[in-house]
């Protein structure tokens, strides 16, 4: 179990970034982005170097002891930089490029602390886990992890703050995302609280080490998970949605395929189906047959049942739109019916209107679900259909 959180941690991290990824190739010049991945990476980055099984390879292979310690709070320090730019540039304003270089010079200073710190310091005893407790008291590491836990508590804490203050503002996807980033940050600022505790305690001659090895990187894991998903959920929530909104639509199609079915495969009107498609192309797919089927019945349609059906259906409901889908209904359910038997008995021909959108294809499935339309699609030429408000 060694290490284990780390590496669950450094790849929900990681497994954002491939997300991203491409996108920050096709727009390399974009701020936003490069703070997006640079957060999500360094991130990882950051659990990847505190796994106990890399911190003693680091050492090993570096015949240096304890030379991963300031590689991962550098790599720490550099993802609380990029959480405050990303925040920067999410929110925006007249001056994010010259905050975003106020917090990025400030951190810079940080991590040359770091280095400077621990190669003033003495470590010759490796620590893979307790590190921090271990060497609390000894002259420039101590400050090495207290400069380091402090610049993380405070980019962490306004990264919360800001966060939660901005999701006042707006509302939706943007708004969920901004609290699960708050609590991600509060999450992590859970990690060095409980280090700091640790060390201080370490000071006052108590061994409260638990805290450190145990408490912190379990806060640390989920701020991980939270803070991926707070970032990814604004960028992906709106794809959700519409996906959502696409499911539905390729569900409610459904009568008007299988009306059109016969047709479809007689005809060879019919794309083949996309497989492992998006709910998105599986509807356009769906759209697509059905717009074939209905072009190759254009001359087929029956004008003077089109319009009875039409002013029948909006005498009894006065809903323009739930008239022509009961129009459009009737006129195709006779079409297909007739289709391989002959002309109609009605006046067929092009109708005066345009074969319905994709919107409109969607009222004339329902129409068709219901049984006003086909009632209407059988009654004789000369007499007046019925139809159920």
């Amino acid at each position: 179990m060694s290490g284990l959180i780390n590496y669950v941690s450094c790849g929900v991290l990681w497994l954002g970034l491939a997300v991203k990824a491409p996108e920050l190739a096709r727009h390399r010049s974009d701020p936003y982005l490069r703070a997006i991945c640079a957060v999500l990476g360094l991130g990882g980055f950051c659990f990847l170097l505190g796994a106990p099984p890399t911190v003693g390879a680091i050492n090993r292979l570096s015949g240096v002891p304890n030379l991963a310690a300031p590689l991962t709070y550098g790599s720490i320090t550099a993802y609380s930089a990029a959480s405050q730019v990303l925040v920067v540039y999410w929110r925006g304003g007249g001056h994010v490029h010259r905050v975003a270089r106020r917090w990025m010079a400030a951190y810079t200073l940080v991590l040359v602390g770091i280095a400077a710190t621990f190669a003033l310091g003495e470590t010759p005893v490796e620590r893979r886990t307790d590190l921090d407790t271990y060497y609390a008291t000894t002259p420039f590491v101590a400050e090495m992890i207290v400069l380091y836990l402090v610049g993380h508590l405070a980019a962490v804490s306004v990264t919360a703050v800001s966060a939660v203050r901005w999701a006042r503002e707006v509302d939706g996807w943007l708004r969920a995302g901004l609290l699960v980033l708050g609590l991600g940050s509060l999450c992590g600022a859970g990690y060095s609280v409980s280090k700091l505790v640790a060390v201080v305690a370490r000071w006052c001659g108590r061994d409260w080490s638990g805290l450190s090895t145990d408490v912190s990187p379990a806060v640390a894991g989920l701020g991980a998970l939270l803070t991926s998903a707070g970032i990814l959920v604004p960028l992906a929530g709106p794809h959700l949605t519409e996906w959502r909104r696409s499911g539905r639509a390729y569900a409610r199609l459904a009568p008007l395929e299988r009306e059109l079915d016969d047709l479809l495969t007689r005809r060879c009107l019919r794309l083949p189906r996309p497989r492992w498609a998006t709910p998105t192309t599986r509807l356009m797919w769906r759209q697509t047959s059905i717009h074939n089927a209905l072009s190759y019945l254009d001359a087929s349609f029956d004008r003077s049942l089109y319009e009875r059906t039409r002013e029948a259906v909006l005498g009894a409901t006065g809903d323009a739109e739930r008239a022509e889908a009961a129009a459009w209904a009737a006129v195709i359910a006779a079409a297909v019916r007739e289709e391989s038997g002959g002309p109609l008995p009605g006046e067929a021909g092009r109708l005066p209107v345009r074969v319905p959108g994709p919107a409109a294809l969607v009222r004339v499935a329902d129409a068709l679900a219901a049984p006003a339309p086909v009632t209407a699609a059988r009654v004789p030429s000369g007499t007046t259909p019925t139809s159920t408000p």
